[in-house]
């Protein structure tokens, strides 16, 4: 078992960040708390169901958010992983982002599928993570 008072911030911080996308991708395999679950889709932007009845969640999308907490995780056994999941993890985010404002979300370049909610999400999570991985990264490498 590993001591808890031995983990960075940026360590910390990256475990509470995977957490959430593990949440996340746990939750979004729930009937009521996805909305029109049964319309799930594996991927594309058919699929109907909506995490807490605001964000588009097909079961590529669920497993996305499932690997990228593992991938969290895993990235958190040490500071200098904590910090690249994060930095890493926020700029793919930022590209989602992107990816998002550009694609027409009525065609099959939808295929994760996104909504504006998601969108948004991405960019405020992509902005969160990178100031997480940066601010507490550096004071993990000054040590």
């Amino acid at each position: 078992m590993v001591d808890v008072t031995t983990r960075t911030r940026v360590q910390q911080a990256a475990l509470v960040v995977a957490a959430v996308f593990a949440l996340v991708g746990v939750l979004g395999f729930i009937p009521g708390i996805t909305t029109d679950y049964d319309s799930m889709t594996f991927a594309g932007h058919e699929s109907g169901a909506m995490l807490l009845g605001i964000f588009m969640v097909s079961i590529l999308h669920n497993i996305v958010h499932l690997l990228f907490g593992v991938a969290g995780f895993l990235a958190a056994r040490t500071p200098a992983g904590a910090r690249a999941f994060l930095i890493g993890g926020g700029a793919v985010y930022l590209v989602l982002w992107l990816y998002g404002l550009v694609i027409d979300k009525m065609s099959d370049a939808n295929f994760v599928p996104l909504n504006s909610a998601d969108d948004w999400l991405h960019f405020v999570l992509g902005l969160g993570m990178i100031g997480l991985g940066v601010a507490l990264g550096k004071r993990a490498a000054l040590r």
